[in-house]
């Protein structure tokens, strides 16, 4: 039984027949829009380190980085529109899509590129992880250990898309960042201003910041997350339309969340210095939380953390097991697939390891959206390059206005990046 097939029956409800115009499969679908890849991989992305690196932006720079999150959406929902595409009109992600159109060397690399970035944010997630329970005074020595085997249980011997729903629901907490940038009285005209046009800073710390809200905003993990799983649960491309519904309002909320943090941490933090802690971050929820702001920021930075301490190493090993081509579903058991669930297992171990070691969480945190940020448009380049060609996709391929808007994100993206990186190695 192929993959599609095998999720297309699991998702089939028994003895209930569902035609393709009744309400009941409107309903359907319009339950899985809400609650589809698409949302999860966004919202993924506000993680612990897009959360610290949003509120640290607000923080050090007011609103001027309002105009980069504003040019950063637009990109992601184009890029993760052709990766939900990918998956949906072909039946593979990324990982399998690159070992068969490009070189053995050339798929190698962009591999080891995904697995660079992905270590670097697993083990953010657990820093988030550690931050967030050190915040309910919890030792980190005790809750990334518990976190860690918890979540490995849930994807390995449990019901994952179950643990899927209850991260994001414990995410949504953040929700209240816009309600908190309401209270807390933020200059709506500068913000308006600093969101529509640009007013960079020309130095180091806003460039490589600015980095690292693309990295931790057009994440590479998501976009091999969101293929495979548009893949591993059977969509077809007569069910495409809704997929894209999904897809485009989870990335175009996502922001909106990201650029409501920055908003309600520049009202709320008057001195522009980055951020030292979470308490710090958690200082812009006081307009609705009062002297529970430190708790609330704890539980939303806890599910978020968590949420994606499972999508991230899982985009791993979608990757490498569809590229070697051996068994890659979260429905399936260990002995079935061995390599998958393995490298998953070896992910977590390590990140959690190595969020124990002592040292700043918050630097960590911000030091791996800018790795990410490096390493994206190089990944960017192998999504644009699939999504262009007709022998992958056939009619859904690019058109030509797509391609264009979509070539123009890819090398803003780099731009800024190749910027960073000389800007570092000149020690601007």
């Amino acid at each position: 039984m192929s993959r599609r097939h095998a999720a297309e029956t699991e998702r089939a409800q028994p003895g209930v027949a569902v035609h393709p115009g009744s309400p009941r499969r409107r309903r359907l679908f319009v339950v899985l829009a809400i609650l589809g890849p698409g949302l999860i991989a966004a919202n993924a992305g506000n993680d612990a380190g897009g959360i610290v690196t949003y509120a640290s932006a607000g923080a050090q720079f007011g609103y001027r980085t309002l105009f980069v999150m504003l040019v950063v959406t637009v990109g992601l929902v184009v890029v993760q529109e052709m990766c939900a595409r990918l998956g949906a009109y072909t039946g593979q992600g990324l990982g399998a899509l690159i070992r068969e159109q490009f070189s053995l060397r050339t798929a190698a690399f962009a591999l080891v590129l995904l697995m660079i970035a992905n270590t670097g944010l697993v083990v953010s997630e657990f820093a988030g992880i550690a931050a967030a329970m050190e915040l309910l005074h919890v030792s980190r020595y005790i809750s990334v250990p518990v976190a860690a085997l918890t979540i490995w249980a849930l994807v390995v011997l449990g019901n994952y898309r179950y643990a899927e729903r209850i991260f994001l629901v414990l995410g949504l907490v953040f929700i209240t960042y816009p309600i908190s940038a309401i209270l807390a009285g933020p200059h709506w005209g500068s913000a308006a201003t600093d969101l529509v046009i640009p007013h960079f800073l020309a130095n180091r710390d806003f460039l490589l910041l600015g980095v690292a809200l693309i990295g931790t905003t057009i994440t590479p993990y998501m976009q091999f997350y969101i293929a495979a799983a548009v893949a591993d649960r059977g969509v077809s491309p007569a069910d495409y339309p809704d997929t894209r519904i999904d897809t485009i309002s989870g990335a175009i909320f996502a922001d909106l969340i990201s650029i409501f943090i920055i908003v309600a941490t520049a009202a709320a933090v008057t001195t522009r210095a980055p951020l030292n802690s979470a308490a710090q971050a958690a200082n812009a929820l006081r307009p609705v939380a009062g002297r529970f702001a430190e708790q609330l920021f704890a539980i939303g930075l806890l599910g978020a953390s968590a949420l994606a301490a499972a999508v991230v190493p899982l985009s791993t090993s979608y990757a490498i097991a569809e590229a070697i081509g051996t068994e890659s579903s979260v429905s399936r058991r260990f002995s079935e697939a061995r390599l998958f669930l393995g490298l998953f297992t070896f992910e977590i171990v390590l990140g959690a390891g190595v969020a124990l070691v002592p040292g700043s969480l918050i630097r960590l945190l911000i030091n791996a959206q800018i790795l990410n940020g490096i390493i994206t448009p190089v990944l960017l380049c192998f999504i644009l390059t699939l999504a262009n060609r007709k022998s992958v996709l056939g009619d859904a391929a690019n058109g030509p206005v797509f391609r264009a808007v979509a070539t123009v994100t890819v090398a803003i993206v780099a731009i800024m990046a190749a910027a960073a990186v000389v800007t570092e190695i000149a020690g601007l």
